[in-house]
């Protein structure tokens, strides 16, 4: 194994701990699906909620953008270059 391999695959490791943490983070859409109750739902907190949903839907994005390409990567070096 070189050198090379082993940082594509710490890097990898990296980015599937990332986006497996990420992904739980994130609140389901359907979290208050079966009250009937309104709740004390305030113009901050909903806003909030938003920005942090969107703010961890887009680190998602990244991170599983980050992922495919390193995973190309690491194929196409094993393809053409490696051993």
């Amino acid at each position: 194994m070189s050198v090379l391999q082993i940082i594509f695959g710490i890097i990898l490791l990296l980015f599937s701990i990332a986006i497996i943490i990420v992904i739980l983070l994130q609140e389901g859409h359907q979290k208050d699906l079966g009250t009937i109750t309104g709740g004390a739902d305030t113009f901050l907190s909903k806003n909030k909620a938003r920005s942090v949903d969107s703010f961890l839907a887009r680190w998602t994005k990244f991170i599983a953008i980050g992922f495919f390409v390193i995973v190309i990567l690491i194929n196409a070096f094993m393809f053409f270059g490696g051993n």
